[in-house]
C-alpha cells in the first residue's frame, strides 16, 4: 500500500515500511525499516532543511514524489527508481521476484533489493541492491589507500583503519551524488552488473540522494545537508612544522626560533604525542615540559600557533582510568579482557558517542591546554585504531561498534569543536587521522595517516586527497614525506621528499611530519619517553640542496595565501573541494576524466606532481575551454591538448589558467628566482 504522510510518500507491505521525503534542495531521503518504527537518527544529516516536495498517488496504485531537480517513482510493489528534471533514469533498485507485474520483468529469482536479514536475537544485516550502469563513472566515498580514480567496479569497505577513513558519499557522472546515511562497518559494491550497499547490522535503511547540472552543484546540495566546514583561520593556510617527535620543551623552542632566524614562513608547531605521563591524562609532563605557559607565549610572540596532540587512549594506570570506567566513558568490549590495544602500555578508548564523556574529556583538554592558549588540537588514532580489528568485540553508547561505530570520528571532533565553539572560539580547526561524513562541520582536518615513505604511496595519497573532496571533507592534508621509511641520509629519500614537499605546496594545509630514521636515543627514563624521537626533520635536516627547494616552496606557499583563502571562503559557503579532480570545473571534456595524478588547486592552478622516481618530465592533459601558461617556462598553451612537460627536481609541473588574477602574480614571483 502507498500513501501520502505529512508530504512524504509511505509504502507499507507486510512488515517492511519506507518513507521517502525532500531533505533539502534537490534532494531526497529514504528510509526503511522492519522494526516497529523508523529511527529518528540523522547521523550524518543535519535537520531537514526545506524542499518543495510534489508528492501525487497515481490510479494504478503507484506514486511518486518530486523535489526540484530530482523525482523518485514507486511500483505499486514497492521498487523505487529516480529520475532528473528531464525525466532522464538516474538510479533504479535492482528487484528479481514473483511480485513484478506489468511492464515490470517476471522472474523467480526471488531477490528483493532491500533485504533485511534478520540477526538471530537482534536487528538486521542489511543489504541494498541497485541496478548497475556500465557507463557510470563514481568519486568520493573518502580516503582508501589505492590508486583507482574512478571506483567503478571497487568493493570498499565501510570501515574505518589506520590511512582509511569510510565517507560514504559518492558522486557519479550520471548526475547525482548518494549518502550511504548509515555508520554501521558494512561493504559497497560497485560492479558492473550490480551495485550494493552493506551493513552489518542496522535498525534501518536510510540514504539521502541529489541531482544536479554540474558536479559543484551536487557537492553544494550535500554540504548544504551535512554541514560546511568552518572558515579556516589564517594561521591554518601557511606552512606547519612537525616531527615524531619534539621530546622537550627547549627541542622545541629551539626549532623554532630558528625557523624565524632564518625567516622562513612557518605558522604551526606541534608537540606530538607522549608528552603527557600516561595516555589518558591530557595534560604537559613537567619533568620535560616545564612551564608550558611560558612556552606558548614564546610561540605566540614568535608568530606561531602550537599545536598539541590528543589522544583518546586510557591507560589502566592513570588518574583518570578509574573515574571514567566508573562512569561509563570508555569503549567496553563483548568478550575477553579489555583492552582496545596496547601501544605504549594497555589502554581503552574514551567513547564519544557519550556525550557526558566528550564533556569530562574537553573539560580535561580546556584545563590542562587550552586555558594555557593551546588554540588547535591534533586528534590522533580517531578511527580509533584497534589492536585487532574485531569489530563486532567492541560497544559503545550509542551501540554496538559494528552497528554505530563508522560515527566515532565525527563523535570525536565534536568533543573539542564544542567545547571550543562554547569558549567563543571561531574558525575551528583541528587535525584528526580519520572522518565520516558530516566530520567537516565540526572543524575536521584530516590527514591521510601512518603511510610509507615511497612514491607508490605517495601516488595513492594523490588519490585518495580527490575522493576525500569529492566525499565532502575539503580540509585534508598528508605526512610530507610519508610517516614510516624515510631515512634522512638517503637520497632516494631526498628525491621522495622534495617531490612530496611540492606537492604538499598546493595541498589545503602544508604540513611536514614523519617518524625519520635513525631514531634518537631515548632521553629520560619516565613518563613517555620510552616512546623514542625519530630523526631531525626539518627542512634544513636533508643538506642545502633540499633546504634550497624547500624554502622555494615555502616562499610559493606565501604567496598563494590570499589565492588559498578565497579558496578556503568558497569550502565554507559552498562546500566546493579546494583540491579537486579536473573534472569537476571541466565535466563537459571527456577527457578530463581520464587525468592520472592531476588535480586543480583552486579554479586557477592545475597541479601535476613528479610520482615516479628518477623522473623528470611527464604528460599533463590540459582542460579544453581554457588557456593554460606553464608555470616555468611561461609559455601558453590551449586547453584540449596533452603536453610533454620537463620537470627538473626542482619543479614541480604547474599550470595557470589565463586570465586568472593570479597569473601574473605567479609568473612575476617566477622571474624574480631568475634574477
Amino acid at each position: 500500500m502507498v500513501e501520502i504522510r505529512n508530504g512524504s510518500i509511505v509504502y507499507e507491505y507486510d512488515s517492511e515500511v519506507l518513507a521517502v521525503e525532500a531533505w533539502g534542495q534537490n534532494a531526497l531521503r529514504v528510509r526503511a525499516t522492519k522494526s516497529s518504527a523508523l529511527p529518528e537518527e540523522d547521523w550524518a544529516l543535519t535537520e531537514r532543511p526545506e524542499g518543495s516536495p510534489e508528492p501525487l498517488i497515481k490510479s494504478d496504485g503507484s506514486a511518486s514524489i518530486k523535489n526540484g531537480k530530482i523525482e523518485a517513482r514507486i511500483t505499486r510493489t514497492g521498487k523505487l527508481s529516480f529520475f532528473n528534471s528531464e525525466g532522464k533514469l538516474l538510479l533504479e533498485e535492482q528487484v528479481r521476484t514473483r511480485r513484478e507485474y506489468g511492464s515490470e520483468s517476471f522472474s523467480s529469482l526471488e531477490v528483493e533489493a532491500r533485504k533485511f536479514r534478520p540477526i538471530i536475537g537482534g536487528d538486521y544485516q542489511l543489504t541494498m541492491r541497485f541496478e548497475s550502469n556500465p557507463d557510470e563513472k563514481i568519486y568520493g566515498m573518502g580516503q582508501y589507500q589505492q590508486t583507482n580514480m574512478n571506483l567503478k567496479g571497487c568493493d570498499l569497505e565501510l570501515a574505518h583503519r589506520n590511512s582509511q577513513a569510510s565517507v560514504p558519499f559518492m558522486l557519479s557522472t550520471l548526475g547525482y551524488g548518494l549518502l550511504w546515511n548509515n555508520p554501521a562497518v558494512g561493504r559497497a559494491v560497485f560492479g558492473s552488473n550490480v551495485t550494493t550497499w552493506e551493513a552489518r547490522s542496522t535498525k534501518a535503511l536510510d540514504y539521502w540522494i541529489t541531482a544536479g547540472d554540474t558536479p559543484a552543484e551536487i557537492e553544494e546540495a550535500y554540504s548544504s545537508v551535512t554541514g560546511k566546514v568552518p572558515m579556516m583561520p589564517d594561521f591554518a593556510m601557511g606552512f606547519w612544522q612537525c616531527k615524531l617527535r619534539y621530546q622537550t620543551q627547549d627541542e622545541l623552542l629551539e626549532v623554532a626560533r630558528e625557523y624565524v632566524k632564518r625567516k622562513l614562513p612557518i605558522s604551526v608547531i606541534v608537540v606530538d604525542f607522549f608528552h603527557w605521563p600516561l595516555q589518558g591524562e591530557w595534560k604537559f609532563d613537567p619533568t620535560y615540559w616545564p612551564d608550558p605557559d611560558a612556552m606558548i607565549a614564546e610561540l605566540k610572540s614568535l608568530g606561531i600557533e602550537l599545536m598539541v596532540s590528543i589522544w583518546p587512549t586510557v591507560d589502566f594506570r592513570s588518574e583518570n582510568f578509574s573515574e571514567m570506567r566508573e562512569k561509563g566513558f570508555l569503549v567496553r568490549t563483548e568478550r575477553g579482557f579489555r583492552i582496545c590495544t596496547d601501544f605504549q602500555g594497555n589502554t581503552v578508548y574514551y567513547d564519544p558517542t557519550n556525550p557526558k564523556a566528550r564533556d569530562y574529556v574537553w573539560q580535561k583538554a580546556k584545563k590542562n591546554y587550552y586555558d594555557k592558549g593551546v588554540k588547535i588540537f591534533w586528534l590522533d588514532e580517531a578511527e580509533p585504531e584497534f589492536a585487532v580489528y574485531d569489530f563486532d568485540n567492541y560497544r559503545y553508547h550509542l551501540g554496538p561498534d559494528i552497528q554505530v561505530g563508522n560515527v566515532y570520528p565525527a563523535m570525536y571532533a565534536k568533543t573539542f569543536f564544542d567545547g571550543m565553539k562554547a569558549e567563543g572560539q571561531p574558525n575551528i580547526i583541528n587535525l584528526l587521522r580519520c572522518a565520516w561524513a558530516g566530520s567537516q562541520r565540526y572543524g575536521a582536518l584530516v590527514w591521510s595517516g601512518d603511510i610509507h615513505s615511497s612514491f607508490d604511496s605517495f601516488r595513492r595519497q594523490i588519490v585518495a586527497g580527490l575522493h576525500m573532496g569529492i566525499a565532502g571533507i575539503p580540509w585534508w592534508t598528508t605526512d610530507i614525506g610519508g610517516f614510516h621509511g624515510g631515512n634522512i641520509n638517503d637520497p632516494n629519500f631526498h628525491e621522495l621528499l622534495v617531490r612530496w614537499f611540492q606537492y604538499g605546496a598546493f595541498c589545503p594545509v602544508m604540513r611536514l611530519h614523519g617518524d625519520r630514521e635513525p631514531h634518537k636515543p631515548q632521553f629520560g627514563t619516565t613518563g613517555g619517553a620510552t616512546c623514542l624521537s625519530g630523526a631531525d626533520n626539518e627542512v634544513w635536516s636533508y643538506g642545502e640542496d633540499v633546504y634550497k627547494i624547500c624554502k622555494r616552496y615555502m616562499d610559493l606557499r606565501e604567496l598563494l595565501k590570499p589565492y588559498v583563502k578565497a579558496q578556503m571562503a568558497l569550502a565554507h559557503e559552498k562546500g566546493i573541494p579546494v583540491m579537486r579532480p579536473l573534472f569537476f570545473d571541466f565535466y563537459q571534456d571527456q577527457n578530463s576524466y581520464e587525468a592520472e595524478y592531476a588535480y586543480l588547486f583552486g579554479p586557477d592552478l592545475l597541479v601535476a606532481p613528479i610520482v615516479y622516481a628518477k623522473s623528470e618530465s611527464r604528460e599533463v592533459y590540459l582542460p579544453s575551454q581554457a588557456e593554460w601558461t606553464h608555470l616555468w617556462s611561461g609559455e601558453s598553451y590551449a586547453g584540449g591538448q596533452t603536453v610533454l612537460i620537463q620537470a627538473p627536481l626542482e619543479e614541480i609541473p604547474v599550470f595557470i589558467k589565463n586570465g586568472s588574477d593570479i597569473l601574473n602574480d605567479l609568473i612575476s614571483w617566477k622571474n624574480g628566482l631568475e634574477e
